[in-house]
C-alpha cells in the first residue's frame, strides 16, 4: 500500500521535473511522511533519527522559490483531477450529489519572527483583531465533503499600498484554469464560493470574463438593499425579513428574494438561519437566476475549506516549521504533501473509516518509523 502512494508522488516528480535532484525530493517526502508521525520540523526528525539536522536544510535550500512553487501547483492539480475525471464523467444528478465547488478563503497564521517573509499586520477571524502573522489565500476543491487544495499563495506586504486580494485571486484561477486544460478539464464549470473580504463589482466582471457562472459570496453586515422599494441595510434586513420554514434542498429557515444594491445592481439574496439568533444572508454573483436549493447546496460545501484551515493548523502544526526568506513556500509544500499523503491513505480500505487523526495515532502505535524509513527510502536518508 504505501509503495503505492510513494509511487504516485516520485512518478508525477520525474514526469513534470526532470532536471531536479530526485534524493532532495526524497528529503521532501520524508519530511511530509514524518508528520503522520508526530515530528513537524526537520529538527524534530533529526533528533529522533540521531543524525545532524544541517542535512535536511542543506538538502531544502537545493530548492528555488520557482520550483517549489510550480510542485505545489502540479501536485495539487493532479491530485484533484484524479478526483474530478470520474465524476465529470457521471450523469448532472451524480456530479450535483458529489458537491463539488471551488471553496475561496484566507487565513491568517500568527508571526513574530521578522526574518519570515510576508509576515504583516493582518485581520484575524479567529481572534477578531489585527495581529502580526502571515495571511495565506487558498482555493480548496471540495467533493464529497472532502478537501483538496488547489492553490495556495502567501499574501505579501509591501511598502505603503494595500495588498490587492483581488487581483491574487484572479492571478490563482487563470493559473488553475490553465493547468486544469492541460488535464482536459473545464475547471470554469464548478461553482465559487467566498466571503466578501474582498469583493467588487470589478471582481464580479472579471470573474466572469475568466468563464466562471456560478458564483456565491457570504454578505457583509454594512451593505445596503433596496428591496420592495425600502432601503436599509443588510443588519436591518436580517432581522425584518420573515423567514420560511424549511423546504426541499433547504434544511435550515430561509428566504430568497430580489434587491437592488447601489454597488452590485439587482441580484438574488438569500437569508437563512443557522441558528435560533444568527441570520446569514447569500448574494447570488452568477450570471444566471439561482433557486434557493442551488444556493444553498453550494454554500453548504464553503465550511469544508474551514475544516481544511484547521487541519493544517492543528493536525499538521502549519506553524512549526519555520524556514527563513524563500524557506517559506518550502514549509508551505511539505505541509501540502503530509495532507495529500494523509488523504490517499485514507483512501485505502483498511484506513478508510478512519480519520486523519486517528490514521496517525494508528502508524505510531503500530509502525516504526527508523524501520520504515529504511525499507521505503535511499539510504542516505535512513538511519542506515
Amino acid at each position: 500500500m504505501w509503495q503505492q502512494e510513494f509511487i504516485w508522488f516520485f512518478t508525477l516528480f520525474q514526469q513534470e521535473f526532470r532536471k531536479n535532484n530526485p534524493i532532495a525530493f526524497e528529503v521532501l517526502m520524508v519530511l511530509a511522511l514524518a508528520h503522520l508521525f508526530g515530528f513537524y520540523n526537520p529538527k524534530q526528525l533529526a533528533d529522533f533519527l540521531d543524525i545532524p539536522h544541517q542535512r535536511f536544510y542543506t538538502e531544502l535550500k537545493e530548492w528555488s522559490v520557482y520550483h517549489v512553487k510550480r510542485m505545489l501547483l502540479r501536485f495539487m492539480v493532479k491530485q484533484a483531477a484524479e478526483q474530478l475525471k470520474p465524476v465529470l464523467s457521471k450523469s448532472a444528478a451524480t456530479r450535483s450529489r458529489a458537491g463539488m465547488t471551488l471553496s475561496i478563503d484566507n487565513s491568517v497564521m500568527d508571526r513574530f519572527g521578522k526574518l519570515l517573509r510576508c509576515t504583516w499586520n493582518w485581520y484575524s477571524g479567529r481572534y477578531h483583531k489585527v495581529i502580526r502573522g502571515q495571511d495565506l489565500l487558498g482555493i480548496v476543491f471540495t467533493i464529497n465533503h472532502i478537501a483538496f487544495p488547489l492553490h495556495l499563495l502567501f499574501c505579501p506586504k509591501q511598502g505603503r499600498y494595500h495588498t490587492n486580494k483581488a487581483d491574487l485571486l484572479i492571478f490563482m484561477l487563470t493559473q488553475l484554469k490553465d493547468d486544469f486544460d492541460r488535464e482536459g478539464i473545464d475547471i470554469t464549470q464548478l461553482p465559487l464560493t467566498m466571503d466578501s473580504a474582498f469583493v467588487s463589482q470589478e471582481l464580479r466582471q472579471r470573474l466572469h470574463q475568466l468563464g466562471f457562472t456560478q458564483i456565491i459570496i457570504a454578505g457583509k453586515g454594512n451593505y445596503v438593499f433596496t428591496i420592495h422599494g425600502k432601503k436599509q441595510g443588510a443588519l436591518a434586513w436580517k432581522k425584518a425579513l420573515i423567514l420560511q420554514a424549511p423546504t426541499w434542498g433547504i434544511d435550515v429557515p430561509s428566504r430568497r428574494i430580489w434587491g437592488q444594491s447601489p454597488t452590485f445592481g439587482s441580484l438574488i439574496l438569500f437569508f437563512f438561519r443557522k441558528s435560533t439568533t444568527r441570520s446569514y444572508y447569500l448574494m447570488n454573483f452568477s450570471q444566471e437566476a439561482l433557486r434557493g436549493a442551488e444556493i444553498w447546496h453550494i454554500w453548504r460545501q464553503h465550511h469544508v475549506i474551514e475544516c481544511f484551515w484547521k487541519i493544517m493548523k492543528s493536525i499538521f502544526h502549519m506553524r512549526s516549521m519555520q524556514l527563513q526568506g524563500d524557506g517559506l513556500y518550502t514549509a508551505l509544500l511539505i505541509k501540502v504533501f503530509a495532507y495529500v499523503l494523509a488523504l490517499r491513505v485514507q483512501a485505502q480500505g483498511v484506513f478508510s473509516t478512519l480519520t486523519i487523526t486517528q490514521i496517525m495515532r494508528t502508524l505510531r502505535r503500530e509502525t516504526d518509523l527508523r524501520a520504515f524509513l529504511a525499507t521505503h527510502f535511499h539510504a542516505p536518508f535512513s538511519i542506515t
